[in-house]
């Protein structure tokens, strides 16, 4: 069979939308470039969202900090929103009794409705990522 007179319709790249013009009848771009474009774009919205909501996160360990430094146990919330804190961003949260106990990092404390109180470090903090590979 001669393949080189034989008419196939083409797809269309992807990322630059040019026609294909060799290889498989079901490839879907038309170089590595534009592979490798297309997944990285795919990747940045989620990479950028990732990032913002780290940022968030810092802030909010940064503000609680500053709180435990400077011997402030308790503190409204709308307080805290003037600072810049994001009540809604934690990296735990558990229900406790009546209230949520919540932390940010190593920085836990309990968060009714209306404040936060009883700021604290956690103790003996430790990650060990060898069990986590299991």
């Amino acid at each position: 069979m001669d393949y080189s007179k034989e008419i196939r319709h083409r797809a269309r790249c992807l990322h630059c939308g040019d026609k294909i013009k060799y290889g498989r009848a079901d490839k879907k771009f038309c170089s590595d470039d534009c592979r490798a474009s297309h997944h990285n774009e795919a990747l940045k919205e989620s990479r950028a969202f990732r990032r913002r909501v780290l940022a968030r996160l810092v802030h909010n360990h940064d503000v609680l900090m500053h709180l435990m430094e400077t011997g402030v146990e308790s503190c409204p919330l709308i307080e805290l929103s003037s600072q810049g804190f994001s009540p809604d961003l934690m990296t735990s949260c558990r229900k406790v009794g009546k209230h949520m106990e919540c932390s940010c990092f190593e920085i836990k404390y309990i968060m009714t409705a209306s404040r936060i109180y009883s700021i604290s470090k956690i103790q003996n903090v430790s990650l060990n990522l060898q069990n986590c590979n299991k």
